[in-house]
């Protein structure tokens, strides 16, 4: 898929998820590691990616649903097209098809996710908070290696960390998510290469519990801990 197609369907959200043709070097590590990285090529087709999703925390009722990438051959035979099933029912996140992609797709459906759901929580603009979230993690990410439990065995992934909103210069009109941090972990142990995404506002004291956390986990992985104030 042509990354401006991509940049249609994600509405500008983020990368292509398909091999970008611009220079690498006007690209971040984060940006690298999670959206121009071949995450589906090792598949065997068709596959079916399944995560598991919940949401906690004081400011909202908790919930626990099911999230689904089928990934498939293009009419070339080539990897791959994607199709979402994000949550169920009423919370089901709609969302065209990703064709040509090498990249997950769920990540692109989990932060178009996180986007509206800022903007029914804050009345803010989806684009701005797009906005945030791009100059996050082309400028301001933290990229680590990190040990994950997968499947009862440890094996080896990345962590990427972005919180896109302390900066943001809209922060007093939200300023009880402008603390939401975000995570994001990548194996390739994992099948499509995501093992989990994690975005979370810690409680206003310490040893509390968190005001808001939602994440998505892929099958068989177990979520890493979190410190109570984190």
């Amino acid at each position: 898929m042509k990354p401006t197609l991509v940049l249609a369907l994600a509405a500008a959200l983020l990368l292509p998820l398909a091999a970008p043709a611009a220079d690498e070097k006007d690209f971040s590590p984060a940006e690298k590691l999670l959206f121009m990285t071949d995450q589906l090529g090792t598949l065997r087709l068709p596959a079916t990616l399944k995560y598991s999703f919940r949401k906690a925390g004081s400011l909202e009722d908790g919930y626990e649903d099911k999230v689904a990438v089928f990934v498939s051959a293009g009419a070339d035979g080539k990897c791959c097209n994607g199709r979402g099933e994000f949550l169920a029912g009423a919370r089901q996140l709609q969302l065209p098809d990703v064709e040509g992609a090498t990249g997950n797709p769920v990540l692109m459906y989990f932060l178009e996710r996180e986007v509206r759901e800022m903007q029914r929580l804050t009345k803010g603009s989806q684009s701005h908070f797009r906005k945030q979230l791009r100059m996050a993690i082309y400028g301001g990410a933290t990229v680590r290696d990190v040990a994950l439990s997968y499947r009862g065995k440890e094996v080896k992934g990345q962590e990427v960390t972005i919180t896109p909103y302390l900066d943001d210069p809209n922060r007093p009109k939200f300023e009880k998510l402008a603390v939401k941090e975000y995570r994001f972990w990548l194996s390739d142990a994992v099948p499509g290469g995501v093992f989990g995404i994690r975005s979370r506002v810690a409680g206003a004291a310490a040893d509390a519990g968190p005001l808001l956390l939602e994440e998505l986990l892929a099958e068989g992985a177990t979520a890493p801990a979190a410190a109570p104030n984190r």
